[in-house]
């Protein structure tokens, strides 16, 4: 799956396709993402902690955008956000904790990307910040305003 990151550019915004069941719910997905500045990695059947290895190495890419099963089968699509940072990433434990202190990961519907991906990337805002507006919505899914 690391081979699949070597072509995307410094803005992209990473969306990893894990589940292959519904070509159809894959399309209408796409259709629903921005057109720009997103690139796509195909990893079937890639679990967190494969995505986690695979972008241990990725530069300046703290979040990853994983189209699994619970994504082909919600409606609107809601993709899991995982954060790529890790303990060693942060400046001590307690960065890390509060990092995610609503956990690693949370749920997005596809215009909630651009927005997260570039505010992370900015540092405009933090994965937590994203990951408790997710948990204040009645289906735990962070759309934008």
């Amino acid at each position: 799956m690391s081979e699949g990151l070597a072509g995307r550019g410094e803005f992209d915004a990473v969306v990893i396709r894990t589940d292959y069941t519904d070509e159809r719910a894959w399309r209408a997905l796409v259709a629903a993402l921005p057109q720009q500045h997103i690139h796509f990695v195909d990893a079937p059947s890639a679990s967190i902690e494969d995505v986690l290895a695979a972008t241990r190495d990725a530069d300046d890419l703290s979040v990853v955008f994983l189209a699994d099963s619970t994504t082909m089968r919600s409606d609107p699509p809601a993709l899991l956000a995982l954060t790529t940072l890790t303990p060693e990433d942060c400046e001590n434990d307690e960065d890390y904790t509060h990092l995610t202190d609503s956990g690693p990961t949370f749920r997005t519907t596809p215009p909630g990307i651009p927005d997260i991906h570039a505010n992370l990337s900015l540092g405009n805002l933090g994965f937590e910040e994203y990951a408790a507006w997710a948990g204040e919505s009645p289906d735990g899914v962070y759309r934008p305003a």
